[in-house]
């Protein structure tokens, strides 16, 4: 139930600075990485969110499966990638 929340938070808050931005955003293919193996459930969600966005944004949403590490492998490549905007991280959250 949790990660049904994640992924929608997140389509809620990319929904909402769609008309805000003064550049036509994306302008290239977004990617979206992925911290779990393929198959799981959080792979499913960002599946269909990338299906999702790819379809709202008229632009390529590519997958990437980086598992390993409990997520932590994920996001390092989430954290060393540029900062523009056109690598977005799914991970599943934990509450402690």
């Amino acid at each position: 139930m949790r990660a049904w929340f994640g992924v929608a938070l997140v389509a809620a808050l990319l929904a909402g600075t769609t008309g805000a931005s003064a550049q036509n955003y994306p302008e290239r293919p977004v990617r979206l990485l992925i911290a779990f193996p393929a198959g799981g459930t959080i792979d499913t969600l960002g599946r269909i969110l990338a299906q999702k966005l790819t379809e709202a944004w008229g632009e390529n949403v590519v997958i990437e499966n980086r598992p390993g590490a409990g997520g932590n492998i994920g996001a390092a490549a989430a954290a060393k990638s540029a900062p523009d905007g056109y690598t977005l991280i799914s991970a599943r959250y934990r509450s402690p």
